[in-house]
């Protein structure tokens, strides 16, 4: 799990390449939903986050079994399901469908990839060879290049290759940091805090932090949480206490880096322990990314901490099972 997220800049290359191979054609649009669960649909949040206040047009990810109720044959629907199983986003397929709306599918294969074959939808083909979490710069990819072939969003390939570079040359001081962050997070459950770019990311520490250190963790946003959530960490007590960590952006809204500053400071005696990150990069597209790598690295440190394979995901297995 470790190699897949050091990989993650030949992953972004790759995607590129394999978005060329699919020969995909333009077609303008009013938006674009994409739709997906878990590891496919974070791709969509984030792509959309990094490429921020360049979107002319919505960039929707619609995580369940059907689409919004105001959506119009005039919208693009980028269908991702890395196991090409996942029913909700199969139901989107069909939604899609029935609403003359243009399809387009990311995935490995699978029952959607057998649809889309049968009805001459395009398929970007994902490798085969990770976990559906560790797929996540090939869906960052693909959603924010279709985003640009749905006319709705500047083309980001050439903010891509910069971003793998950037990355890779980040490898060591990640995992560094990375180490450090579990250290200071041990045996309490993580609450992490993101705002604009940061948002998102701060979702997928979380459902990362879920999946492969096996631990319970919850994440919010700014400037919401600072409408609520501040009177939950000002009653927490003994085994209560939580580990809070702020995702920051250099490039953020003054009023917003205010805020963290505020926040971090009015949690800290409800708080097992505060941790404030910052982003590092050029682009938007580098200083997400790189946040998203330091995450998945922290949740594999913890993961080690608490002597647990972040491989299987068997509760989840379970629980699909049991729906049939």
């Amino acid at each position: 799990m470790i190699d897949d997220v050091l990989g993650i800049p030949d992953q972004l290359r790759d995607a590129l390449w394999r978005i060329e191979s699919a020969r995909l054609e333009p077609s303008p649009s009013a938006g674009l939903f994409v739709c997906g669960m878990g590891g496919s649909a974070i791709g969509g949040d984030l792509a959309a986050a990094a490429i921020g206040d360049r979107l002319t047009a919505p960039m929707v990810t619609v995580r369940g079994y059907a689409l919004p109720s105001w959506a119009t044959p005039e919208w693009t629907v980028l269908c991702s399901s890395y196991s090409g199983g996942t029913e909700e986003t199969l139901a989107c397929f069909e939604a899609a469908e029935t609403l003359g709306a243009r399809r387009l599918v990311a995935s490995t294969g699978g029952p959607l990839v057998d649809r889309a074959r049968e009805t001459a939808v395009p398929v970007v083909g994902l490798p085969g060879i990770f976990q559906p979490r560790a797929a996540v710069a090939y869906m960052v990819v693909v959603a924010a290049e279709v985003a640009w072939l749905a006319g709705i969003a500047p083309r980001l390939h050439t903010e891509v290759d910069a971003a793998a570079a950037f990355l890779a040359d980040q490898a060591e001081t990640l995992q560094q940091q990375a180490r450090e962050i579990a250290a200071l997070v041990a045996g309490a459950v993580p609450v992490v805090y993101g705002a604009d770019l940061t948002a998102p990311v701060a979702r997928r520490w979380k459902t990362q932090v879920n999946e492969n250190a096996k631990a319970p963790a919850w994440w919010g946003e700014l400037p919401e949480a600072d409408h609520n959530e501040l009177c939950g960490w000002s009653g927490a007590v003994g085994e209560e206490r939580a580990a809070a960590i702020f995702l920051e952006d250099r490039d953020q809204h003054p009023r917003i880096a205010r805020r963290f500053e505020l926040t971090a400071r009015s949690v800290e005696s409800g708080a097992a322990t505060v941790v404030r990150v910052e982003t590092a990069g050029e682009t938007r597209l580098e200083r997400m990314l790189w946040a998203v790598m330091l995450g998945d690295l922290v949740t594999l440190e913890m993961a080690r901490q608490r002597g647990v394979d972040p491989l299987p995901v068997a509760a989840i297995e379970r629980f699909k099972e049991e729906m049939g």
